[in-house]
């Protein structure tokens, strides 16, 4: 029982700059692009060789600043390149669906930005493609890969909270309303939900399954986009899920995980490298662990970066620890929640 459990269990993940040394090229050299880059020279032995975009001098800045040796003023060049082993696809979520597949079709294996795709009837596409390839192909929840997390997996795996029944998640964000922006913008697949909400769906998939009940209400911005929800998520096995995402409002970034013998608090960012502690049935804590290896925040997607270098140096197409299928239900539940609002956008 929680309230019994003083000693942790260690994460499983080996070091980061002893996974396999891949080469990538990424496609969309934005914001997060450059963070997944700086993640992987900084803490793995992998390095980002490639880079495209459809602006010449945009790829060529990202490459000056990022140690990038080739710059492509084409998508198409960019998955053509026999020097590029595993492509990372950063561009908006509306268009994740089209250059997942150029990249399938040359070959390469893919990391898509999360959500993958706009919606579940596109993640499936890609998923399909991937899998009659016979490519690696995963969405990059790298929230799944991060030390704590395995923690969290074997503490359920061991039954240490007992029956799971609530679970909550939020991330919030307050980000200035620009129509044309990707975040407000229905064309590009704008909304909460899917930059943010993925974060918090993503985590009560983890810890209860598929939902078998949905609740969505919120707000919807001027563009017709999402722009604050709360969600209630069942389980069939009668547990619940309470989270709330949003873009006018920073929230706390926390996580719990409620069972009939105990609790996981997560800290904030529960998406990033933080630290949790167990609570028991009493109340009282009786378990704490802190991430102790510097590599806070978005540094953290280095780990998602290494797991894929395992997985595709063992022979895997698809994460054991976050599969396609699961990426694609993900999305399913987001579709429905984006249908019961009626939010605008790709459908």
């Amino acid at each position: 029982m929680a309230s019994e459990l003083s000693v942790l269990p260690s994460p499983r993940f080996p070091d980061p700059a002893d996974a396999p040394a891949l080469r990538w090229g990424v496609i969309g050299p934005g914001g997060i692009a450059a963070d997944f880059t700086d993640a992987l020279h900084v803490h793995t032995t992998q390095r980002m060789v490639a880079c495209g975009s459809r602006s010449a001098e945009r790829a060529a800045a990202f490459a000056a600043a990022h140690g990038v040796e080739r710059a492509y003023d084409s998508y198409e060049a960019l998955v053509a390149d026999p020097e590029v082993d595993v492509v990372y696809v950063a561009t908006p979520h509306s268009e994740h669906l089209e250059h997942a597949l150029l990249a399938i079709a040359a070959g390469k294996h893919v990391l898509v930005e999360k959500p993958l795709a706009a919606n579940a009837d596109q993640a499936r596409r890609i998923a399909a493609a991937a899998r009659e390839a016979g490519v690696f192909a995963m969405e990059a929840m790298w929230t799944r890969y991060l030390p704590q997390t395995d923690i969290v997996r074997q503490l359920l795996d061991a039954g240490a909270l007992g029956e799971v029944r609530v679970v909550t998640a939020d991330f919030g964000g307050n980000a200035p309303f620009d129509p044309a922006g990707r975040l407000w913008n229905p064309e590009l697949a704008g909304g909460a939900l899917l930059d943010l909400g993925v974060y918090v769906v993503s985590w009560a998939s983890f810890a209860l399954g598929a939902p078998a009940g949905i609740i969505a209400t919120g707000t919807l911005a001027p563009t017709g986009v999402d722009e604050q929800v709360a969600l209630i998520l069942s389980s069939a096995r009668g547990g619940q899920a309470l989270l709330s995402t949003g873009l006018r409002a920073g929230t706390p970034s926390l996580a719990t995980i409620s069972g009939t013998d105990g609790r996981i608090e997560l800290d904030s960012p529960f998406w990033g490298p933080s630290g949790l502690r167990v609570v028991g049935s009493d109340g009282r804590v009786s378990a704490e662990w802190r991430d102790p290896y510097g590599r806070p925040y978005r540094q953290g997607m280095s780990y998602e970066a290494a797991a894929l270098a395992r997985y595709i140096a063992e022979g895997r197409t698809e994460s054991p620890l976050h599969s396609l299928d699961e990426a694609v239900s993900t999305l399913a539940t987001i579709d429905e929640a984006r249908r019961q609002l009626g939010a605008a956008g790709v459908g």
